[in-house]
């Protein structure tokens, strides 16, 4: 895997990528389409809630929370 790929879990507040993959099947992969998240996609991750249940991203001019299950589905390549 290339050294800037990693899962949209991985992603750090305040870094940013473009949507690389997605991993997802059925109701989730549609629904993650249905946001937005297609190849080339940008993506920055915001803010993790306190308990680290849910990170809002900003995704397609909207913020977008996501538990860490569903964002690891999400291969991006980290902005550098």
């Amino acid at each position: 895997m290339d050294s800037n790929l990693l899962s949209l879990d991985n992603l750090a507040v305040g870094e940013s990528g473009s949507v690389h993959e997605l991993l997802s099947k059925g109701n989730l992969r549609r629904r993650m389409l249905d946001l937005g998240l297609v190849r080339g996609t940008y993506v920055e991750s915001l803010m993790k809630s306190p308990t680290g249940k849910l990170t809002a991203y900003f995704i397609s001019g909207a913020v977008i929370a996501l538990r860490p299950e569903d964002a690891r589905c999400i291969i991006i390549n980290k902005n550098l």
